[in-house]
C-alpha cells in the first residue's frame, strides 16, 4: 500500500503479535492523513499495525474541542484532528504510538482497546517503580493527580487509528499553555521526572513490548 512519500522510508519491524512501523522523527500533518489513508484502505485480509513516531511540537485539537483549552498556544501550531477528546500537545521527548487495529475482526470494543493501552502504560511504569493507574472519567495514565500519558481514538469501519503520548524526557512548558485533555489545572508529569529512564529509545522498545502483551 502507498502510504505517501511523506512516510515511505520508515522501517518496519516485527513483534510476535503485531507488526511495528517505526517512523522516526516526522511532522504530525503527513502522519495523520497517512493514517486516515491507511484506514480507508484496509480489507478484512490487512493486518493491523503499531506506527511509533515522535513528533516536532503540535497541539491537537480533538473532534469536540473547545477553543478556551487552548490558553496560549503561541508560535506552536494548532491542528484541528478526528480524534475524540480536547486538546493535548506533543513534542520531542514524548513517545507516540498509533494503534491501527480491526476492532470488528478482534471482537472488541473501543473501552477494550482503551483498557488494553492504559495498562500497557501501567505495567511499563511498574518495571520502573512507577505506580500508575487509569482513570473511568478521563481516559489516560495517572501517577497521582498528574497525567503522564494521553490516549484519543478514532474508528472508521470499525478499524481504529491515532493511540497514546508517553511523556519520557520532554519540555513541559508547552502543556502550561492549554488545559491538558479539557481539564484546567491538571498537572502533567514524565517518566524521568518520575525516577525513571530519559532515554526515549530505551522506553519505546518497553512500551511496544508492553502493548505486543495486549493486543495479542
Amino acid at each position: 500500500m502507498n502510504l505517501g512519500a511523506a512516510i515511505a522510508d520508515m522501517t518496519k519491524s516485527e513483534m510476535p503479535n503485531i507488526p511495528v512501523r517505526h517512523l522516526g522523527h516526522r511532522d504530525y500533518l503527513p502522519v495523520w492523513h497517512a493514517m486516515q489513508e491507511f484506514t480507508a484502505a484496509r480489507t478484512e485480509d490487512t493486518a493491523d499495525e503499531l506506527w511509533l513516531v515522535e513528533h516536532p511540537p503540535v497541539y491537537t485539537q480533538g473532534m469536540n474541542g473547545k477553543p478556551e483549552h487552548l490558553l496560549d498556544p503561541g508560535a506552536i501550531t494548532v491542528i484541528q484532528v478526528d480524534r475524540g477528546g480536547q486538546v493535548t500537545y506533543h513534542g520531542p521527548g514524548q513517545v507516540v504510538v498509533y494503534v491501527l487495529i480491526d476492532l470488528r475482526r478482534r471482537g472488541w470494543g473501543v473501552r477494550q482497546l482503551v483498557g488494553f493501552m492504559e495498562q500497557a502504560v501501567i505495567g511499563l511504569l511498574a518495571d520502573y517503580g512507577i505506580t500508575a493507574h487509569a482513570r473511568r472519567d478521563a481516559p489516560g495514565v495517572y501517577v497521582g493527580n498528574s497525567k503522564v500519558a494521553a490516549l484519543g481514538l478514532r474508528v472508521r469501519r470499525g478499524c481504529s487509528y491515532h493511540g497514546l503520548s508517553l511523556n519520557v524526557a520532554m519540555d513541559l512548558e508547552p502543556f502550561q499553555r492549554i488545559n491538558p485533555c479539557g481539564y484546567a489545572g491538571m498537572e502533567v508529569t514524565q517518566v524521568s521526572d518520575l525516577g525513571g529512564p530519559g532515554d526515549l529509545g530505551a522506553v519505546s522498545d518497553a512500551l511496544l513490548r508492553h502493548l505486543g502483551r495486549h493486543l495479542r
